[in-house]
């Protein structure tokens, strides 16, 4: 793929960094026009980091029912199908939790050090807890629940940003939020090749393993890169609703490549979780996933390429969960 004949815009969302790139580099700005868009009325929905999100004053209203707007009703939908599909490992009301670890801020104003904590090791209310009616987007939260949809929000807004910069520009296009991708529209001759990495900061190399899609979204979710140390003990995002601290699997890295960003998100997110057990679930999905260790090892599923073969093509559509 010649990248001179691409169109790349970079900037910031959600708390993090984004990457859009277009084959119609003379439809760019109007690409990106639509991407922040909607990327500013999904932080605006589903951040609970801001206090005039409709996520947080959700929070704020346990036991009460809320009618939600269609961006947060779609967000808690797919928290609520990734609970159901992966039996809990990934569920949307580990929001005290992963606040009380000391992630209740953007990741850029988390401290990366601090005294200890005290956290009492409980299982999480659980996702079925939440009544949620899809068709009329009411929501109650029982007291003590607390949503934190960061598990597929972000995914989702790769997907739907995706379709809004392609209507907006026609041709092919890649988001990137983070470890979070999506793409839409006609790909690039080869598909678009990704540099498969646990830091999705991480400069583009020689030599490092390297996929191409050519539909859907691929996900990573790592415990190496939001890590931050409480009291000298290391925490990080990804937590377990067994134990309600952060997990504790073999895996510090798991990638996966699914038929949209959200399922590829869920995957990624619980195999973390799901620890031993995880590559067999993975299997089980028929999904492409590369997982890494502890000691920095890599498995992969039966789908994924070995990393001697060529830059291999996946078409995701018939990949889902």
């Amino acid at each position: 793929m010649n990248a001179a004949a691409l169109g790349i815009a970079d900037g910031k969302a959600l708390g993090g960094s984004y990457r859009l790139i277009v084959t119609r580099p003379d439809r760019l700005e109007a690409a990106r026009e639509a991407l922040e868009a909607h990327l500013g009325d999904m932080d605006l929905a589903a951040s609970r980091f801001r206090e005039d999100s409709e996520l947080s004053k959700l929070n704020a209203q346990p036991g009460k029912e809320v009618r939600v707007g269609a961006l947060l009703g779609r967000a808690i939908a797919e928290a609520l199908r990734g609970a159901l599909l992966t039996d809990g490992a990934v569920d949307p009301t580990v929001g005290r939790a992963v606040r009380v670890a000391g992630y209740d801020s953007d990741f850029a104003s988390v401290a990366p050090t601090g005294a200890a904590l005290h956290i009492k090791v409980e299982r999480i209310p659980g996702w079925r807890a939440v009544q949620f009616e899809a068709s009329s987007r009411t929501v109650v939260l029982p007291r003590g629940v607390e949503l934190d949809l960061g598990a597929t929000a972000k995914a989702l807004a790769s997907d739907l940003g995706a379709a809004a910069a392609h209507a907006a520009a026609g041709g092919g296009v890649l988001v990137s939020l983070g470890g979070d991708i999506a793409v839409a529209g006609e790909p690039p001759e080869g598909g678009w090749p990704i540099q498969v990495s646990e830091d999705s900061a991480a400069p583009i190399r020689a030599g490092e393993e390297v996929i191409a899609i050519t539909s859907g979204g691929m996900a990573t979710s790592s415990t190496t890169v939001r890590r931050w140390t409480r009291g000298g003990a290391e925490l990080h995002h990804i937590i377990d609703p067994e134990t309600g601290l952060p997990a504790t699997g073999p895996w510090r890295t798991a990638t996966v490549v699914a038929a949209t960003c959200v399922d590829a998100n869920i995957a990624s997110t619980a195999a973390i979780v799901k620890g031993e057990t995880a590559l067999s679930w993975l299997e089980g999905q028929g999904l492409p996933a590369r997982l890494i260790d502890r000691q920095g090892g890599a498995r992969r599923t039966r789908r994924w390429p070995l990393p001697q073969h060529p830059t291999s093509r996946f078409s995701a559509n018939s990949q889902e969960i």
